[in-house]
């Protein structure tokens, strides 16, 4: 038994130090936190905004930009199909892509795109479509290495925009929220083969991608699914705790749980809000919950030095505002007022943010007050999917356009 958990935690210990400064390989970057390695950004911009390195068309999707060794992979939907594109990080250029049929067509949204971000790891390029299709293909030339029709297979919902969880790489697995009632709401797939290494749960699947953390030296893969906050053991599966958390009807949970000093932190809206506990071995150890904090419509916090920096609002229903808050103490540190929605990332001591209007905004992250550093429109149409910072570059993706902009101090 001992020799199995030191070569787990091996394991995992390899797995983290795979990660390169500069990339930006999964969603919300290396560690799923929002929070960049080895980036330095600049202190201003010009007044027309960071420099366009370059920039390219778009197909729908709400999908992320990821880069790795020196490939920025792109997953889009173009025509009948969903599209994955590997293109050289400097220059845009188009270097391999690899499609798949889809028909998907949401209700709720005009977009009919993926969702999900890409994952690459160990020249790997895994994708989680609209209809649940789990691809992976090889980062060099987009080779087909295998394929998962997930809700198909396992009889779960596409939900109200289709799947929109990111996969997690934990050790040889690919965890994904499926989200089927039969058993299989949480799946393990071989990283290798896609074979199913095991099924968890009959929880419905969510729109909050899962994050994996070790407390005091126990493993969790926590997820948001679309009722509980659940972690569970990646060596097999088994639940360590699930709590409530979620609320019925036209609602969704979209922000990734964030861990900070063994504990995690959980946001969402539509009367939800937000849970603040302590990580224990088998349950979660619930200090506080309020819907008057930080309940967050689908944007993940960013922690610095123990305080989150996060939007409160709905995106369309009221002003979302931004706030730093101290979870232990349950206080708002200080709030910006109509700022909007949209999204965070953090490098050294500063964030950036990205509004859903296409205004990319430079602050210092300060515990006092709201620091603006700089302001730039970079985009004409609506900004969801999350940008991805790798190497000084931020590469930012609208309805239509992908640009590559310079933001890095050189």
């Amino acid at each position: 038994m001992r020799t199995t958990k030191l070569a787990t935690t091996l394991l995992m210990l390899y797995a983290a130090s795979t990660v390169v400064a500069g990339d930006w390989p999964q969603i919300l970057g290396p560690h799923r936190n929002g929070v960049a390695t080895g980036e330095r950004l600049a202190e201003s911009w010009p007044a027309k905004g960071p420099k366009v390195v370059w920039e390219r068309s778009v197909g729908d999707g709400f999908s992320g930009i990821v880069v790795a060794d020196g490939v920025a992979v792109l997953f889009h939907r173009v025509g009948g199909n969903e599209v994955v594109e590997g293109m050289n990080a400097k220059t845009g250029k188009v270097l391999w892509t690899a499609k798949h049929p889809s028909d998907f067509a949401s209700g709720f949204s005009p977009d009919k795109g993926p969702r999900c971000t890409s994952v690459i790891y160990k020249g790997t390029v895994y994708v989680f479509g609209a209809q649940g299709v789990l691809r992976a293909v090889a980062l060099k030339d987009g080779k087909s290495l295998w394929m998962r029709k997930t809700h198909a297979e396992f009889g779960a919902p596409e939900g109200y925009f289709g799947a929109g969880s990111t996969p997690i790489v934990e050790g040889d697995k690919l965890l994904v929220n499926v989200g089927s009632r039969t058993g299989a709401g949480i799946v393990a797939f071989d990283l290798k083969s896609g074979k199913t290494r095991w099924k968890a749960t009959k929880e419905y699947a969510s729109y909050s991608s899962p994050v994996a953390a070790t407390v005091d030296g126990v493993r969790h893969v926590l997820f948001i699914t679309r009722m509980q906050l659940v972690s569970l053991n990646p060596a097999d599966g088994s639940v360590r705790f699930s709590v409530p958390f979620g609320k019925r009807g036209p609602t969704v949970n979209g922000a990734s749980p964030v861990v900070l000093n063994g504990h995690v932190f959980a946001t969402a809206h539509y009367g939800v809000g937000a849970l603040y506990g302590k990580i224990g071995k088998a349950k979660l150890g619930v200090v506080w919950q309020s819907d008057e904090i930080l309940s967050s419509h689908y944007m993940t916090p960013v922690e610095h030095n123990g305080l989150l920096y996060g939007i409160h609002g709905q995106e369309r229903v009221n002003t979302p505002e931004l706030r730093c808050i101290d979870p232990k103490t349950k206080v708002v540190r200080w709030t910006k007022r109509g700022f909007g929605y949209g999204s965070l990332l953090k490098a050294g001591d500063k964030l950036l943010a990205l509004t859903t209007n296409g205004e990319l905004i430079l602050l210092n992250a300060d515990p006092k007050k709201f620091h603006e550093l700089a302001r730039a429109k970079v985009s004409t149409t609506t900004t969801r999917a999350l940008p991805a910072l790798s190497d000084g570059r931020l590469y930012v993706r609208d309805e239509g356009t992908l640009k590559c902009l310079d933001v890095g101090r050189r």
